[in-house]
Formats: structure tokens, C-alpha cells, sequence
């Protein structure tokens, strides 16, 4: 997967309620991994079954929650995901910081270290926090994810001075702890790790490295022989499909607008091979590609009756528009708002056969759902663009293989009055004190 950048955090606002930063305990060999506090998103043991409706949308494993405990400029702030979530809320609000969490996680979750994903790991630590006796400070995140074994939430503690290094992680279902992890010598770069077992011991302990996700490696080291050792890889294995099949999406209109090489046909992050891409879909998918060319019309001031690309001498492909007549619009020709519309119209109707992530290779297709971050979703959209967007995301969400995370600045300016009628919509308010910052 590539991995996207860390996203710049907004101004930060000091609270006078910070704490110092708290690395998990150290337990002695003979101690058993106590359960955490419930959380309200915690399934509670022996509570009803859910009605058998909701299982066909719990076969694909998705984040519902995001938790950034200490994080950058936000604190104790939950971020509840749906289908199609958009946050909204002035410059400085912390939209991009929730994204940039979000892609964090993402990463992690395929295994990548911690220095490749935090380059800048002091930009995560809040402003306020105080350094504890031994000098350190981090941040916290985590998340929830549901699928197919219900909700099962992650917890992450991040060391980053005076050393960066994950410190504790706990993986909790049905207020199970399931997995814990404690930084026990500070000398030495490896956390005591332990899960449950429910065998003939009630946890399994080993040593695993600090430098990245423990929940990503668990299942090269649980052999299953168990049932408890079972339910452990099974909420691992659902966390970490959830996270890794993330696709940062950033359409930059100055890359898209030159002729391409013709390569995988797969759309990169920033969009820049959109030609290329077209060239593929147009003759691949008749029926979505249909839909594309319905949206661009619709939000287009000028008539349009195809979108196509055509190979040129040399073997660079050009994308245009048909406007009818015999008359073609180079891509050239088209402002940033029209490209970045057209742009995120084909990340919603392609998915995942067509966007450039690494999924779960071992994992079905009709088991996964690609999760579109969109930072700047409005960014250069006219209001007939940006609600012909949302109204077609979701649509496409509905599906169920894709999910879409966008930040907009004014979320009443991006639904009008058929936002209720908008299917999966979640609307997380991030302006201080509103629904996001809880």
C-alpha cells in the first residue's frame, strides 16, 4: 500500500485539562490481562443477537469509530465512521487531522513501521502535554472496527520522546481483552505481548518488536489451536482488513491535464494518469461508465456527451470531451474544479479493481470495502458540483465495496435539502464544541 502522507494538523487550541503522557504498565510473568473499562461502541457479553438483517453488511469488515484520545490538536474526540462520513468544519478544526489519523492507522495496519509513517511524530504529540518523570511524551489513537465477529476496538499508546516506539496496544471484543502489549525495559526495542488463549493457560506471552503494529503481525505468531486463540485471529484478521484497504485520494488538476503513458490503468493517488484510467473503463464497464458521463453532464455548464481518451503518436494517451457535433475538449482546456469533479466521479464508480492500493490479497473481493479518504472534498467545486458528488456518493457507497471520508467546510453548503435523503450519510460537526468533539 502507499502510503499517504501525514497530513499538516490544523492550529492547535491549549486545553488546561492536559495530562502527562502514561506509558501501559508492566505486569509480572504471573498476572492475568485484566478487561479494560466498556465503552458505550463495546458489545456486552450475553447481550441479544443482532437481527440477522444486519449480517449481510457485517461480511465486510469496516471502521465504525475513530478514537484520537491525544492526538495533534484534538483530545478525547471520537469520530463515529459510516458509509459516507463527511467532516465539516472551519480551518483549524482538526478535518485533516482526523484524516491524517485515519491514513496512520491505515498504514500501520499493512505492517508498515513507525518511522515511515510518522515522519514527523512531534507534529502528533498535543501541544499541552507535559512530559512525564521520565521525560516522555506521545499520543494515543485507536478505533473500532465491526464485521463479521461484531465490534472490536483498537487502542494505541505512541511513544515519541525521548524515542519513538509503540508502548501499548490493546485489542478489545465484547470486553474481552483479546491482545495487550506493555514497553517493560526502556533499554531494549521489543513489548511484552500477550493474548488470549483460553487453553490449558489462560494467556500466551512473547516478545515482539515496537516498531509497529502488533494486531498486523499476530497472526504469523497464534497458531489457532484453540478456541480462544481462534477468536483472536479472527478480530485481528477483521481489524487489519478494515484498515489496510484505504485509498487517499488527492486529484491534483495540474498532473492531469498533459497526455500520459499508457501503464497498469490503475488510478493513482493524485489522479495524474486520468487519461490512462479512461482509456481502460470506457471500454471495459459500459454501464458505469455511463454513470460518469451522467455526472459530468450534469455539472457541467457546457454540453457533454462522452468522456473517452485516445492513444496519440508516441503512445501517450489524451483524455477529452465529446461536446457533440464533432467538437473535442482536451482536458487541458477544463478548469480545476471540472477535473477534480470529473476525478472523484471515477474513484466512486470504479472501486476497487481500478483504484492503485494494496488490498488483502487473501481475502475475497466480496469480503472487503475500500474506504476513499477525500481531503478538501469542496476544494474548487462549485455548489452544483460538490452535491451532485455527495448525492452520487451515495449512491455508490450503497454497494457496499466502497466507503468515502471527505472534509468540507460547510456541511449544510455541501447536502442542500435532499441532504436526509443522501443513503449512509454520517455528518461529524468539528467546530469547537460541536459533535465531533466530545
Amino acid at each position: 500500500m502507499t502510503v499517504p502522507p501525514q497530513l499538516t494538523p490544523g492550529s492547535r487550541r491549549p486545553r488546561p485539562s492536559a495530562t502527562p503522557f502514561r506509558a501501559a504498565p508492566v505486569r509480572r510473568s504471573g498476572d492475568t490481562v485484566p478487561e479494560p473499562r466498556r465503552h458505550p461502541s463495546d458489545q456486552v457479553p450475553g447481550a441479544a443477537p443482532e437481527d440477522a438483517a444486519a449480517a449481510p453488511a457485517r461480511a465486510r469488515p469496516a471502521v465504525t469509530e475513530l478514537c484520537l484520545s491525544a492526538y495533534a490538536g484534538l483530545r478525547r474526540t471520537r469520530i463515529p465512521v459510516g458509509p459516507l462520513t463527511l467532516l465539516a468544519g472551519p480551518s483549524g478544526s482538526g478535518r485533516s487531522t482526523v484524516l491524517g489519523a485515519y491514513a496512520a492507522l491505515a498504514a500501520l495496519g499493512s505492517g508498515t513501521s513507525l518511522e515511515e509513517v510518522f515522519p514527523d511524530p512531534v507534529a502528533c504529540v498535543p501541544e499541552t502535554a507535559r512530559p512525564d518523570a521520565q521525560q516522555r511524551r506521545g499520543f494515543r489513537i485507536g478505533c473500532t472496527v465491526d464485521g463479521p465477529v461484531g465490534p472490536v476496538r483498537l487502542d494505541l499508546a505512541v511513544q515519541v520522546e525521548p524515542t519513538l516506539r509503540i508502548v501499548g496496544e490493546r485489542l478489545t471484543w465484547q470486553g474481552t481483552t483479546l491482545l495487550e502489549t506493555a514497553l517493560s525495559n526502556p533499554g531494549r526495542r521489543f513489548v511484552h505481548a500477550a493474548w488470549h488463549t483460553a487453553g490449558a493457560a489462560p494467556v500466551t506471552r512473547g516478545a515482539l518488536s515496537d516498531d509497529r503494529l502488533t494486531t498486523a503481525v499476530l497472526p504469523l505468531r497464534v497458531g489457532g489451536r484453540t478456541q480462544g486463540e481462534q477468536r483472536v485471529l479472527a478480530a485481528a484478521e477483521q481489524v487489519v482488513v478494515a484498515l489496510r484497504s484505504v485509498y487517499a485520494c488527492e486529484p491534483r488538476p495540474a498532473a492531469m491535464r498533459a497526455p500520459v503513458p499508457v501503464s497498469s490503468g490503475r488510478l493513482l493517488s493524485g489522479c495524474d494518469n486520468l487519461a490512462d484510467v479512461l482509456l481502460r473503463t470506457r471500454t471495459e464497464c459500459a454501464i458505469r461508465h455511463g454513470l460518469l458521463v451522467s455526472a459530468v453532464r450534469e455539472a457541467a455548464l457546457r454540453p457533454v456527451h462522452d468522456v473517452f481518451a485516445e492513444v496519440r503518436p508516441g503512445g501517450l494517451v489524451e483524455a477529452l470531451l465529446d461536446r457533440g457535433a464533432g467538437r473535442h475538449t482536451p482536458l487541458a482546456r477544463l478548469g480545476d474544479g471540472e477535473l477534480r469533479h470529473l476525478a472523484l466521479c471515477l474513484v466512486l464508480l470504479t472501486g476497487p479493481g481500478v483504484l492503485e492500493f494494496d488490498p488483502a490479497a487473501e481475502v475475497p473481493g466480496a469480503y472487503q470495502s475500500l474506504t476513499v479518504l477525500a481531503d478538501s472534498l469542496d476544494r474548487d467545486l462549485d455548489i452544483r458540483q460538490l452535491r451532485g458528488l455527495v448525492a452520487l456518493a451515495g449512491r455508490s457507497v450503497s454497494r457496499g465495496h466502497i466507503r468515502l471520508i471527505g472534509t468540507v467546510r460547510d456541511a449544510g453548503e455541501a447536502l442542500g435539502e435532499a441532504g436526509a435523503a443522501v443513503e449512509g450519510l454520517t455528518v461529524v460537526d468539528l467546530t469547537p464544541d460541536g459533535a465531533g468533539n466530545g
